[in-house]
């Protein structure tokens, strides 16, 4: 018997236990009526009009919604079988669920295995913004269905500029994962890319399989074509393996895997392999391999190996021309520990054993450095021991070379300080003692092979800070003034008998004239009695404690003309250099990094190190940059990202030698930008040896939210063009 219910949706539990009464056609119906069926997932429905038969059948017409647990089906007309759990909607069909959207003209449904059909499909991916149509739609259990004659694309509203035709589209919500059989990638209504199967992730999860290929052209490996295979081992393991054919080189095998794991453990290992080179008749490979891992409380393991087969590998194969500048490849292994020692106590130590493998260039041969087989550091420092502080910095290292004097060094630097603080100011006198001891396989003077130095070294670091507040642009400021004094004493030690396994001389700055010691590494102290004077200004703001600006003007005075030195004749006057620096914002859209030295005795500039940027928006940068060092270096390098017409962007930049008068690196693009894919074409010429140059040409389709197709080129714009924004 059929009836038509009429309970609201609190009663309808009564209903059901009750004898039912056939209600008359012309009884008003009440309209947008919930009825809650009890099941193992409630399921409400809501209609215009609803009738059926009592434990049978719903039937539920105008604006007609069900609504099983996380899922919402919306239609014109709809039945659901209380037994079967079925359901079976006509006209205007919606189903809401948490990862996508589907629409069509009929569905069937069975609402407890969730399988069934929907005609006329159209669907939408709620992660990765995929979307498409299809003849129809096969729903194979929980988050798995299956389209038929469908395409998937990634653009907005009824844009079609690129989608994925297939004869068959499995959809794995749960996974996130599409496979298509008989695919098809139509770009513009042309086809670029046929693959009898595919898979992909729609929404950036990481998953095994084939990725877009890659191609590019360098004038060395000549055209570059590679078919990646991402494999995703484990969740924190995965591995990328790159068959790659070069015409001008042959066939080489890449890897790469990387891992994670507990215990802090990270790797990473990049491992290629040319069987046979084409131009040369030879075995060509690389490795480059790091590890990190913590052992116990404190301690941590630590491996870096690089090596490559032969000085020209670089420049000849890697595809990233920014490896064609490597000169050394550490190779070292260790552990390091860090620890406290009481409240204010704090204990280091680092033992590694690390040789080098120099790549050189036949025109400009340079010396290797010393291999350290091994090395030991141990630093400690106890703080607030009666008002003082003690530091112990000591190592001991074998110093290897196969043509140069090697042998063992070890370093005792004690010191003990008094620092004096109030809120506007400090005052810290320091004492060392820096003991060396050589242990020489032969010696590099009348000395012996067993040398000492002790060096007695005193210091005063002092410094002052006031601060203002003002208004700049409407905005509120923090001006602060900073005045600093200090003062160095080391008396001289003739050291030009010692050999130098680690030491050069540091670049006069801001940071260096406010150290004791001029020299890197540990074998030459410099002998000092000086002064350096530094002021500097910043501006913070009030609100976000953001530091804008920074102003800062530096002097060094000698009171003696120092005479340790690396590189003879070399001569420092009783009055240094002098120093100024200024970084931060100009303005909202204007930065800069700028600092001067001027050699006061000559009355001529040193070092120039400027550089100014305009970045008033993502994809809008203008760089400007000048650097020079008297007698080595004169270059200008410029650089930019903006837009040109529409979605044209323009990519450029250019590193000029003055001195040599020519280019040392050269870059320019351009990009497109579409809503769902992106075009860019780059060259790039760099020198990468004193008389060898390299080019390199990028090409890359960006189909967004599927693959990339072409060579990479965006870390070379990220390498050139500071304030470089990838085009989204």
């Amino acid at each position: 018997m059929k009836v038509l219910f009429r309970c609201s949706k609190l009663l309808f539990y009564l209903c059901l236990a009750m004898p039912f009464r056939e209600l008359s056609a012309d009884q008003p119906v009440l309209t947008q009526s919930p009825i809650i069926v009890p099941q193992k997932k409630p399921i409400q429905i809501e209609a215009n009009r609803i009738t059926g038969y009592y434990k049978r059948e719903i039937e539920a017409t105008g604006d007609a919604v069900l609504i099983h647990g996380d899922q919402v089906l919306t239609a014109d007309r709809m039945k659901y079988y209380q037994q079967t759990e079925d359901a079976e909607l006509e006209g205007n069909i919606r189903l809401e669920r948490p990862k996508d959207t589907l629409q069509g003209t009929q569905l069937e449904l069975n609402l407890q295995t969730d399988e069934g059909y929907l005609k006329e499909p159209r669907y939408k991916m709620k992660k990765g913004g995929g979307r498409g149509a299809a003849e129809i739609l096969h729903f194979e259990g929980k988050d798995q269905y299956r389209l038929k004659e469908t395409e998937y694309t990634t653009c907005p509203g009824r844009k079609r500029d690129w989608s994925i035709r297939a004869s068959e589209l499995e959809i794995d919500s749960k996974k996130e994962v599409g496979t298509a059989k008989h695919a098809r990638v139509i770009f513009k209504d042309i086809p670029i890319l046929y693959s009898p199967w595919v898979d992909f992730s729609y929404s950036g999860k990481r998953k095994s399989g084939l990725l877009a290929p890659v191609a590019g052209y360098n004038v060395r490996t000549g055209f570059d074509v590679g078919l990646p295979v991402y494999l995703n081992l484990a969740p924190n393991i995965d591995a990328t393996l790159t068959p790659r054919i070069m015409t001008e080189r042959g066939f080489m095998l890449s890897n790469e895997m990387r891992y994670i794991g507990n215990n802090n453990i990270n790797g990473h290992l990049l491992l290629d392999i040319l069987p046979h080179d084409i131009h040369t008749n030879q075995t060509r490979w690389g490795v480059l391999y790091t590890h990190t891992q913590s052992l116990a409380r404190g301690w941590q393991g630590f491996i870096n190996y690089n090596q490559v087969s032969d000085d020209r590998y670089f420049r000849d194969l890697t595809p990233n021309l920014a490896q064609t500048s490597l000169t050394n490849l550490s190779q070292q292994g260790g552990a390091a520990y860090v620890g406290r020692m009481g409240t204010d106590g704090i204990v280091s130590f680092t033992g590694f054993a690390q040789r080098f493998q120099t790549i050189q260039d036949p025109n400009a041969l340079f010396v290797s450095p010393y291999e350290r087989l091994p090395h030991f550091a141990l630093n400690m420092a106890k703080y607030n021991v009666g008002k003082l502080d003690f530091e112990l910095n000591s190592s001991w290292t074998n110093f290897y070379h196969p043509t140069l004097v090697d042998g063992n060094r070890t370093v005792l630097h004690p010191t003990v300080s008094a620092p004096l603080r109030n809120e506007y100011g400090y005052i810290t006198p320091k004492f060392g003692l820096h003991y060396t001891h050589y242990n020489l396989a032969a010696p590099v003077d009348d000395k012996g092979e067993n040398v000492n130095r002790t060096v007695p070294i005193a210091s005063l670091d002092s410094g002052v800070a006031f601060d203002r507040n003002i208004s700049l642009g409407g905005r509120d400021f923090v001006q602060t003034l900073e005045p600093r004094l200090f003062y160095v004493y080391a008396p001289y030690r003739n050291q030009s008998f010692l050999p130098n396994f680690d030491s050069a001389v540091n670049d006069f700055s801001f940071a260096q004239m406010l150290t004791e010691n001029r020299f890197s590494g540990g074998d030459r102290i410099n002998d000092a009695n000086r002064v350096s004077l530094a002021l500097t200004s910043r501006f913070v703001e009030k609100e976000t404690g953001i530091e804008h600006l920074r102003l800062a003007i530096g002097q060094q005075f000698n009171f003696i003309d120092p005479k340790v030195n690396l590189m003879l004749p070399q001569v420092s006057s009783g009055r240094s250099d002098f120093i100024a620096a200024i970084s931060g914002r100009l303005t909202k859209d204007i930065s800069t990094d700028s600092n001067i030295q001027m050699d006061e005795s000559k009355l001529w500039i040193e070092k120039v190190r400027s550089g100014i940027s305009y970045h008033p928006e993502p994809g809008k940068v203008l760089n400007f940059g000048y650097r020079f060092t008297r007698d080595v270096l004169e270059q200008v390098d410029t650089s930019f990202q903006w837009p040109l017409y529409g979605n044209w962007h323009g990519v450029t930049r250019v590193n000029y030698s003055l001195n040599d008068d020519k280019i040392l690196a050269g870059l320019a693009g351009l990009e497109y930008n579409a809503c769902c894919w992106a075009l860019r074409l780059v060259m790039q010429r760099l020198t990468t040896a004193t008389q060898t140059t390299t080019t390199a040409v990028f090409v890359q389709l960006e189909l967004k939210g599927l693959m990339n197709i072409g060579n990479n080129p965006l870390q070379a714009l990220q390498q050139s063009i500071p304030g470089y924004t990838s085009i989204h």
